[in-house]
This record gives structure tokens, C-alpha cells and sequence, in this order.
């Protein structure tokens, strides 16, 4: 029995795995971070974008039907570090001024990931060859991005400040 030669498809295959498993473990996480926010908008972030990770998980069971592989997820424990240390937020900071800075801090930190994540994908399905992929991929760093910038936003237009007055 030979091995499959670990190339770029493996890695790519490898890799959609990994943010396959990350959107899954963001769905789950976002319905208690959205119930922690003190804050109305930063509260209707977190649910807007629950509603759009179901959309992302859509999309990415697309791109696994049209490489002809099956959808699943591969532990990531890069994601599952980044949710602990929101869980250890909305402990360690319950009750105070700073629970929101923390929260939203924790959710940019998942963002940054995605972002990351999609944008390499992207670029990865360019080279092979998977014009089809490339827009699913594309419209899921989008929206990555503008809610990155939103959370940004609402940051520095109300969260940081109440935090630190």
C-alpha cells in the first residue's frame, strides 16, 4: 500500500477540515457569548453573526461536495484555545465594566482566525485550480471582514469607552 503524497490538494483538504470544525465550535459558542454581552449592539453582533456562520457552514459543505470528499471536521486547537479563553472571560469578568472589551476582544481574536483561515483557502484554491470554490470561499472572508470592522466599531464607539469611564 503506498501513502498519498502530502501536496497542496491534501493540505487544502486538511485545512477545510480544520475551519469546518472551528465554524461548527463558533456556532456553539456564540449563543452564550451573545447571552453574556451587557451591551444591546454588541449582543445583536454576536447573533447577526451566528446567523451567518450557519451560512458559512452551508457554503463549506458545498466546497467539500465539489472537491468530492466528505464534509467533517478535524479537531483545531487553535480554535478551541481562542473559545476557552472567551469561556474564561465571561468568568473572570462577569459583573464588571470590562466583561464587554473582553468578550469583544475574544470574538476579534476568532475573526482574525477565520479570516486567516478563508483568505489561505482562497488563495490555495486559486492555485489548484477550483474556480468554483474560489467565490464560495470569497463571500465567507467577506463577511468575516465586515464583521471584524463592525466589532471594531463598536469598540471604539461605545464598548471601550463605557469600559473605561
Amino acid at each position: 500500500m503506498t501513502k498519498q503524497p502530502k501536496d497542496l490538494n491534501v493540505l487544502f483538504y486538511e485545512t477545510l477540515k480544520d475551519i469546518y470544525y472551528a465554524e461548527k465550535q463558533i456556532l456553539r459558542a456564540l449563543p452564550k457569548m451573545a447571552k453574556s454581552a451587557q451591551s444591546h449592539e454588541l449582543r445583536q453582533a454576536f447573533e447577526t453573526h451566528r446567523d451567518q456562520t450557519e451560512g458559512h457552514i452551508e457554503r463549506l459543505d458545498q466546497v467539500f461536495e465539489l472537491i468530492g470528499k466528505p464534509a467533517r471536521g478535524k479537531t483545531c486547537e487553535a480554535i478551541n484555545g481562542i473559545i476557552e479563553e472567551g469561556k474564561e472571560i465571561m468568568e473572570d469578568f462577569a459583573e464588571s465594566s470590562a466583561l464587554d472589551p473582553g468578550l469583544l476582544s475574544a470574538a476579534q481574536a476568532v475573526e482574525h482566525y477565520e479570516i486567516s483561515r478563508y483568505g489561505t483557502l482562497k488563495t490555495w484554491a486559486n492555485e489548484l485550480g477550483l474556480k468554483t470554490i474560489v467565490p464560495l470561499l470569497d463571500a465567507t472572508l467577506a463577511e468575516e471582514k465586515k464583521t471584524d470592522e463592525l466589532l471594531s466599531k463598536i469598540a471604539a464607539q461605545s464598548v471601550n469607552r463605557k469600559a473605561a469611564a
